[in-house]
């Protein structure tokens, strides 16, 4: 019987042998080739459990790397059948570091790129207005809105009307009329205002006008192939479902305001957050702001290549350049006004700060992107190291985030300041 505790917290049945649901992949951690104490890896994985203790997420994966290494890759919990509602004869699937897990929003920071990538092939100029590609999208005073504010959180049409049914996000023609009919509540850029979902169709429209072909193609041609990605597409293919994480709804029920500004941003209450992304078709749909698949492993391969001034592997991704100007900031520290705290975005993703930002302290040259608030995807030329941190529940306030936050600051802790000499390129 369930405590009133867990009841009141939405939490799950936390094992108290943690080992047992503990899932370590020796082969693809090298903290000695990096230079990483075995001290520094136990001290960044015991944050990780304590954030698992708090009970608000079933299952969780963690990659990071350090001077290019991989120094800690491991998971813990359950991909299904462990969560508060799960009964105790649930069948319990075993998270494991191959296990697909939906990034959500960090799913952003890849669609951003894949734009600046458009612009260093000579396909797109992101300061060109949206409308230069889609004439469709001008109406109603769009005219001007240009890509790039599309990609900074500028565009001024941060979520789709209230009544729009859910059905919608998975029905590419019929979101792209309803953005198009949409009224922008602003269209000079100056303020900053989180796109939660449209961005990513507008960007998507964008890409296919001029390639000339889907975005899951050129993906799949310019990143996830070239880069050995198993997964890493928008959406899961159907014989796949069974494989994908499931997503729990946990941590205590969002109360006035907070759960004003959840609904405001993603457009429904977190219970109804969870049965949409647990439903099949959310989940095989091309949501690309939002259903990006795959492992921490793969997008911390990702934020690498960026590390690495768009090399992987000793091949070429994309141009160091470009990467820079995705990672430049644009604009000042704003109160942004869909989630009403101070953000700092560049095109496509977030960004860091000093004395203390996004992604810990002194994190000034930090960027990333955090997905659905909990999974934390980020990388640090300061610091050489890019980390992921994918979980499975949604919890949005409660007992957890001291612990989410202790994860982030040992993460600065252990792989401190570098001089400068010795940083990725992309730092200076």
């Amino acid at each position: 019987m369930k405590s009133i505790t867990r009841r009141t917290l939405h939490t799950f049945e936390v094992p108290k042998d943690l080992a047992s649901v503990t899932f370590r992949d020796p082969d693809g951690e090298n903290p000695g080739a990096a230079g990483v104490s075995p001290s520094s890896v136990e001290a960044v994985w015991r944050s990780v459990e304590a954030l698992y203790r708090t009970g608000v997420h079933p299952g969780i994966q963690l990659s990071v790397r350090h001077r290019g290494h991989q120094v800690l890759h491991r998971a813990i919990g359950h991909t299904r059948g462990n969560g508060p509602e799960d009964g105790p004869d649930t069948p319990k699937v075993p998270m494991t570091t191959d296990t697909p897990i939906c990034y959500f929003s960090a799913s952003k920071a890849v669609t951003g790129l894949l734009m600046h990538m458009l612009s260093e092939q000579g396909l797109v100029n992101l300061m060109d207005p949206v409308s230069y590609y889609c004439p469709e999208f001008a109406s109603h005073g769009k005219r001007t809105i240009t890509v790039h504010q599309i990609l900074s959180h500028r565009g001024g049409i941060p979520a789709i009307p209230r009544e729009t049914p859910i059905d919608v996000l998975w029905d590419r023609d019929e979101i792209w009329r309803i953005l198009c009919g949409a009224r922008p509540v602003e269209v000079d850029g100056a303020k900053v205002a989180y796109h939660a979902i449209t961005g990513g169709f507008v960007l998507q429209r964008v890409l296919e006008k001029v390639t000339g072909a889907s975005i899951e193609a050129y993906i799949d041609e310019h990143l996830r192939k070239p880069m050995g990605m198993k997964w890493f597409t928008y959406g899961i293919a159907p014989e796949h479902l069974t494989e994908l994480a499931t997503n729990y709804a946990t941590g205590p029920r969002p109360v006035f305001p907070v759960s004003w500004v959840v609904n405001r941003a993603l457009g429904g209450d977190i219970k109804t957050v969870e049965q949409v992304t647990n439903d099949p078709r959310f989940q095989e749909a091309v949501i690309p702001a939002g259903n990006l698949c795959g492992t921490a492993e793969e997008m911390g391969r990702f934020f690498q290549m960026m590390l690495n001034g768009g090399v992987w592997n000793g091949k070429r991704i994309c141009r160091e350049i470009t990467v820079k100007r995705a990672i430049q900031q644009f604009g000042s520290l704003q109160i942004d006004r869909t989630m009403m705290i101070p953000m700092r975005f560049s095109a496509g993703l977030m960004l860091g700060g000093n004395p203390v930002g996004l992604w810990g302290p002194q994190s000034r040259y930090a960027f990333g992107h955090i997905g659905l608030i909990n999974k934390m995807c980020w990388a640090d030329p300061a610091r050489d190291i890019s980390v992921s941190l994918l979980n499975t529940g949604i919890p949005i306030v409660g007992h957890h985030l001291p612990a989410l936050a202790r994860f982030v600051y040992t993460v600065c802790k252990q792989f401190p300041l570098i001089p400068e000499t010795q940083r990725p390129l992309i730092a200076i």
